[in-house]
């Protein structure tokens, strides 16, 4: 059992300093007792059931922010720096379900949060990255959208804040752009007039004649965003409106959502218990209401975490399905508030009949469940999708897993039909009945893997002792690369290796600006 909230657990402590040392009254007993209940509910108390996958719906994209010294510019207030952050910030509060990319670049680019769909990983890589420590002055694009291509990821979003530096590549954009199947977004930070930047010291920055350095945004940003079909747009009145335009830009251009597999550690409530134990003492001490208390217990059971609308939404969406109305099923099923196993079959058993039988497939695959009636179901319809893909071996084993739990005319019936499938595929590939080859051919072969064996021993003999280094070798190589992951370890700062990332090539940085 875990506390969710234990600074309420020290309201404890005056309650039962008043319960020992006051007069020890029937009433004022249970009194105390009652509030002690009401601060247990309050910390929150939690039976962990582990980590679950889940389905969810989903866009993915990739922000990319520019994190170069020109950043540091004032003409949007704080900074375009602080702008971008906040920005991203009210961006991920926008839309909680996406699967995002961060990425930080300036010279060169660097990975700060791998696609996640939890954005307070984000946050606290955003927070960990402190500008001051970054010393690269110049901004490649190039070299960003060439670390986004390589992604295996076909059609990537992009979100990129930049005041665009000096790139003058537009062709080499555009086609970096085309092959690496690179969607861009782009927000330009900063105004055409531009603002100097400042630098930690309070003077302004100066280029190697003693010039005043002024940054101001990039036209080729504005010519690269209408000639990829990208979008271009310029900061709002505040990070929270310019969030609002990059969410409809977004939407516009992600027109349909993905499947993402979401990690969610699975809990029980517990607080309903010591609420109940308060009511009831409450009840007891000052009304006769005790043949009300069937009716309480049966509200008490009521899921918290349910809406009052998701029982009526879920009955409308199965009977729209049962009227083969898919549309009018899927838009009620998108109307809960909170998923449930009847909520998940449906979505599973919708996506069955649309066809869609890998997104059926996994939204089954997440069910849990300690009902025998519910298992054998799951395995009956994952028994369903398999076939339906082709995959007969896997469908025999969940029809039979489905037929072990109980009798199922259905079930069975599938399970011959299958069976029957799988060997007249196996016929027609031939492996039903595979033959043996001749005397000659498999003599051939025979003195083909002798001569290959003979070969490999000569080739061993020849390196002699080294062999057994060069493994011993690999294998402590193998060994430095594992990591293990400790859950509860404290979140750190970025290293001084990142920045050493970030920084590289600052030495030989030629034009910054």
């Amino acid at each position: 059992m875990s506390i969710l909230y234990p600074g309420f657990l020290w309201l404890l402590v005056p309650l039962c300093i008043l319960f020992f040392y006051r007069e020890k009254k029937a009433v004022e007993t249970v009194h105390l007792i009652v509030l002690a209940c009401i601060v247990l509910a309050l910390s929150r108390p939690i039976l962990m059931q582990g980590v679950q996958e889940s389905p969810v719906k989903a866009r993915e994209y990739i922000i990319a922010l520019d994190v170069s010294y020109s950043m540091r510019a004032k003409d949007l207030p704080p900074d375009r720096y602080t702008f971008a952050k906040q920005t991203i910030s009210a961006l991920l509060d926008l839309n909680p379900a996406d699967n995002i990319m961060l990425i930080a670049f300036t010279t060169n680019p660097l990975l700060l949060s791998p696609p996640t769909t939890d954005h307070r990983l984000i946050n606290v890589a955003l927070k960990s990255l402190n500008p001051e420590y970054i010393l690269t002055k110049g901004t490649s694009i190039k070299k960003l959208l060439k670390k986004i291509a390589d992604i295996k990821q076909r059609e990537k979003y992009l979100v990129l804040m930049t005041d665009g530096g000096e790139e003058k590549e537009a062709e080499t954009l555009k086609r970096l752009t085309e092959k690496g199947h690179i969607h861009p977004i782009i927000l330009a930070l900063g105004t055409k007039q531009g603002a100097t930047v400042e630098k930690a010291d309070g003077t302004l920055l100066k280029d190697k004649e003693g010039h005043l350095v002024v940054s101001r945004i990039n036209p080729l940003l504005s010519s690269f965003a209408s000639e990829t079909g990208g979008v271009y747009l310029v900061p709002s009145s505040s990070p929270e409106a310019t969030a609002q335009a990059l969410h409809k830009a977004l939407r516009s251009q992600t027109e349909h959502t993905q499947e993402v597999t979401k990690k969610q550690h699975r809990h029980t409530e517990l607080y309903p218990l010591p609420l109940l134990v308060a009511l009831l003492l409450f009840l007891a001490v000052h009304t006769r209401a005790a043949k009300y208390l069937l009716a309480i217990l049966a509200l008490m059971g009521i899921q918290a975490e349910a809406s009052i609308l998701d029982g009526y939404r879920l009955h409308q969406a199965y009977s729209a399905y049962e009227a083969h109305d898919l549309n009018r099923s899927e838009h009620y099923l998108n109307m809960l508030s909170a998923p449930s196993l009847q909520s998940r079959f449906a979505q599973a058993s919708l996506y069955y009949r649309q066809g869609e039988y890998d997104k059926a497939l996994r939204y089954y695959l997440s069910i849990q469940s300690t009902s025998e009636q519910v298992k054998q179901s799951l395995y009956y319809n994952i028994g369903n999708c398999y076939a339906r893909k082709g995959a007969y071996g896997k469908a025999k084993i969940y029809y039979t897993k489905a037929l072990q739990l109980g009798e199922d005319a259905d079930a069975q019936a599938n399970l011959a039909l299958v069976a029957l499938l799988e060997d007249k595929k196996n016929a027609k590939l031939g492996l039903a009945h595979p033959k043996s080859q001749g005397g000659d051919v498999s003599k051939s072969a025979k003195q083909e893997e002798d001569n290959k064996k003979k070969s490999r021993n000569e080739e061993q003999q020849s390196s002699g002792g080294g062999s057994g280094g060069e493994n011993s070798k690999s294998k402590k190589e193998q060994a430095k690369h594992t990591l293990v992951l400790d859950p509860k370890a404290k979140k750190q700062p970025l290293s001084s290796k990142v920045y050493d990332l970030i920084n590289k090539g600052y030495i030989h940085e030629q034009k910054p600006w």
